[in-house]
């Protein structure tokens, strides 16, 4: 009678362990995941002076025409300055990003692991029970794409469409690349869709994209159209940042001193790092 309970209760321990094994190598992939996130963000950080604040547009190459002697040197010595600042900008916002994959990622690994707890508490106790396990749930925190067929034993149906937040995020990552081509694309593309906040940092990602493939009458006039679509948003002061620097690359210094008395009016207390650009770029344009 002993041996006929255990040779049933043995397939159930079987299955428990099969299960608890595919499922934790599922979350060591993700946690493996994260600790890549993890180290490119402490990356990130060591390269960004305090690791916070928002991004702006890719360095612009200097404004065009020859200099000499002293003026020479102060005016290199200015763009490098302006184009140090803007990088740093970029990276702060590539920190901000990371951190949002990171979220995400650690709160998957959470996920499986109450499910995972779940199913072998569920067949212990059909174990000691000698029934049979619970059927596994119909959705498990992270989908096994290999098991989407179409019904039929056909092939997987196809993957469903980007989110706008997606495809923000994979234009950021163009951007981070160079890829300003790539970056423009999907800041069309969420521009295209239906109206809600990400279209903001959409807008904000097409004059990056712009001015990254030295575009700057055009970045200038898109840095605008997102200061417009939100006066008083926080991208606001990158925006008219990003204006001014659109200037100054074309040599227009008056429109780019105008751009930062409409700046220091309305933002009259910007955080640190917006008054840092301002005044450099002030310097630069040789604004009075």
């Amino acid at each position: 009678m002993i041996l006929t309970l255990l040779a049933g209760l043995s397939p159930l321990a079987v299955q428990a362990q099969d299960t608890e094994q595919m499922t934790s190598r599922e979350g060591i992939a993700l946690q493996n995941q994260i600790m890549d996130l993890r180290q490119q963000l402490s990356q990130m950080q060591s390269a960004v002076p305090g690791g916070q604040g928002g991004g702006i547009l890719p360095p612009p190459m200097a404004d065009g025409g020859s200099r000499s002697g002293n003026g020479g040197s102060s005016a290199a010595g200015g763009d490098l300055t302006a184009q140090l600042l803007d990088r740093v900008m970029t990276l702060e916002q590539q920190v901000r990003d990371m951190r949002g994959q990171l979220d995400q990622l650690t709160n998957q690994v959470q996920q499986q692991n109450a499910t995972l707890a779940k199913q072998i508490d569920d067949m212990n106790f059909a174990m000691q029970n000698g029934g049979h396990p619970s059927p596994r749930p119909a959705a498990s925190a992270v989908p096994d794409a290999s098991a989407e067929t179409d019904g039929t034993g056909g092939e997987a149906a196809p993957p469903a469409k980007r989110t706008p937040d997606i495809v923000l995020k994979d234009g950021n990552a163009a951007l981070m690349r160079g890829d300003y081509a790539g970056a423009q694309n999907a800041a069309k593309q969420v521009l295209a869709g239906p109206k809600g906040p990400l279209q903001i940092d959409a807008q904000f990602l097409l004059a990056q994209s712009l001015a990254g493939q030295k575009q700057y009458r055009q970045s200038a006039v898109a840095y605008y159209d997102t200061y417009n679509r939100s006066p008083r948003s926080g991208r606001a002061p990158d925006a008219l940042l990003g204006v001014t620097a659109s200037l100054l690359a074309m040599g227009d210094k008056n429109s780019a001193c105008q751009a930062l008395a409409k700046l220091k009016s309305e933002f009259p207390s910007p955080a640190p790092r917006v008054k840092t650009a301002e005044t450099a770029y002030r310097t630069r344009a040789g604004c009075h």
